[in-house]
């Protein structure tokens, strides 16, 4: 069976894959998009990701193989498309670079200074 794969028409886009190490829990009510954490960059290129009250620090690597992003599409069975198979795939990204976050989180604190009696 031949599965066509296609491009998407507004061309390729080039996205970046984030890897950690462990696990990301979420509170069971949020169900929809949510914002996990805040990512920058230092003038030395170290990338910095900063989730609730925890600090972890990365860098940016090539991966050794691309990986494809696509987007199912399923015909009907009275489509006007000239397609042989019931089923197709469009390319809408491909991911060439990742950032790897390989230490332990730190805990963000604050020095509060203690009172003087």
């Amino acid at each position: 069976m031949i599965i066509p794969i296609r491009r998407d028409a507004n061309g390729v886009a080039e996205w970046a894959m984030i890897e950690l190490h462990g696990d990301l829990k979420e509170s069971p009510e949020f169900k929809t998009k949510i914002h996990i954490g805040d990512l920058c960059y230092n003038k030395s290129g170290t990338a910095t990701l900063i989730i609730g009250n925890h600090i972890l620090s990365g860098k940016e690597t090539s991966m050794d193989k691309p990986i494809a992003v696509l987007e199912k599409k399923i015909h009907s069975e009275n489509s006007t498309d000239n397609i042989d198979c019931d089923t197709d795939y469009t390319v809408i990204a491909i991911i060439r670079k990742k950032l790897l976050f390989k230490g332990r989180p730190k805990p963000i604190t604050v020095n509060v200074p203690k009172s003087v009696k």
